[in-house]
């Protein structure tokens, strides 16, 4: 079952349970997988990478706006905002730890030769790709940081 088909049915479960903020979320999860399917550039039919590109950004641009909210002191706008990006993370792959992060860019720091901090656009190329989905860029980029500066 691909991603959107899974989106549609619990489209329908949830107008079934008459879970609004549910509803909301996968529309709007749904609103842009068509999108994308549309935009000339992948055509009816999206690969599993674009998915979840698409389901990150969802995510992210939740979590962006609950943290405006909460600078304009509006804390229900905040949550119904945190609450939508909770549902969507279901569909994300589970993220790694930071263990696990950390272990996984020493790897790559050994694969890649990286030794100075200089080094670090080299580690964040084959990093960003390796771990796409996996962890947020930004969680990449401070711990390749970390792990540059130590070595």
């Amino acid at each position: 079952m691909t991603l959107e088909e899974r989106i549609n049915q619990d489209i329908k479960a949830a107008m079934m349970a008459k879970d609004k903020v549910r509803l909301e979320a996968l529309r709007a999860v749904k609103s842009a997988i068509l999108l994308a399917k549309t935009d000339g550039e992948h055509k009816d039919s999206l690969s599993a990478d674009v998915e979840m590109k698409i389901l990150q950004k969802q995510v992210k641009q939740r979590k962006d706006a609950a943290e405006q909210y909460i600078q304009a002191g509006r804390k229900e706008l905040a949550d119904k905002e945190l609450a939508e990006a909770s549902v969507i993370e279901e569909y994300l792959p589970k993220m790694l730890s930071a263990d696990e992060l950390k272990a996984e860019l020493q790897k790559i720091i050994a694969e890649v030769g990286a030794k100075a901090p200089s080094d670090m656009g080299k580690v964040m190329g084959v990093a960003s790709k390796a771990l796409a989905g996996k962890a947020e860029g930004k969680a990449i980029a401070d711990m390749v940081k970390q792990l540059l500066a130590g070595n």
